[in-house]
């Protein structure tokens, strides 16, 4: 199946109005992997007709970011989004989505400013503008995340509900490679010797995960443990943070905290940003 290609609102409109039944959006930046198609295809499961979006975001990149590296692989992208059905590919310009510089755009509030929000002022900011952006061209009735951006997720379902934006928002699961290095868009910057590297942040969090029966602190303790022998390996990583927090508003559990938690980590091996996250269950003694 070959997607409706839109580039400007007036294509677009008229691919929206001609797509019957309810529309699943997939925002993107491209270069699509494994993990996009998998939004994809949930987003099928949950709509009439799929929509992808692709557009490399500029207010989401802080001054000394990969924006202009950032991989652009559109044909690739086609070729992907037509093997797995999607009906409507939303590429616009810049100019298409910021017709002048934009004055009036999203705060982030506090969440944006906590784990990666501090890491990268500003981020936030910028995602939740381009994406408010695209839930008004688009008009989709569900948009699909990946559950990888943890914050970012939890981020955008605070502003579709305090904002009434009507649209549902769903997470879909992280996708990993066979080593458990969570699927990124860059991690083709990695070298071979990178990637070994890299391979920390997922075996740093599964370790965490296992010792969640012994409580917050043990949590962050054997993930950290692993994390600091990374910091020691050539090439090294470098821990940008390491947080376990309350999936809803991001802020760090403390001592005796139960309930849900996410554990997130980001760091940079190399020249490369890269973050991932599990969830997990926090429970009292008597439960464990």
């Amino acid at each position: 199946m070959t997607p409706v290609i839109a580039a400007t609102r007036e294509e677009l409109a008229g691919a929206r109005s001609a797509a019957k039944g309810a529309l699943a959006l997939v925002p993107t930046m491209g270069a699509l992997h494994e993990g996009h198609r998998s939004l994809i295809r949930e987003a099928r499961r949950r709509a009439d007709a799929v929509a992808v979006s692709i557009f490399v975001n500029p207010l989401q990149f802080g001054p000394n970011e990969d924006f202009d590296r950032y991989p652009r692989t559109f044909e690739a992208d086609l070729e992907a989004c037509a093997a797995e059905g999607v009906d409507i590919v939303f590429a616009p310009s810049r100019e298409v989505m910021y017709p002048g510089e934009p004055e009036v755009t999203v705060k982030s509030g506090p969440m944006g400013e906590r784990v990666e929000g501090a890491a990268r002022p500003g981020h936030f900011d910028g995602m939740l503008t381009v994406v408010l952006k695209l839930l008004n061209l688009v008009r989709p009735d569900v948009a699909v995340f990946g559950q990888k951006d943890a914050q970012q997720l939890a981020m955008i379902r605070r502003m579709v509900a305090d904002l009434n934006v009507p649209v549902e928002i769903v997470g879909a699961p992280t996708v990993r490679e066979q080593d458990g290095l969570a699927l990124s868009s860059r991690n083709r910057y990695l070298s071979e010797d990178e990637r070994r590297t890299a391979l920390a942040l997922s075996r740093a969090l599964y370790a965490g995960v296992d010792a969640a029966d012994e409580g917050p602190d043990a949590v962050v303790g054997a993930a950290g443990a692993v994390l600091d022998k990374a910091a020691a390996a050539d090439p090294p990583l470098e821990l940008d943070y390491l947080v376990l927090v309350d999936p809803s508003t991001f802020l760090q559990v403390t001592t005796g905290y139960t309930g849900p938690a996410v554990l997130a980590v980001a760091g940079r091996v190399g020249a490369t940003h890269l973050i991932d996250n599990l969830p997990l269950q926090l429970v009292t003694p008597k439960e464990r």
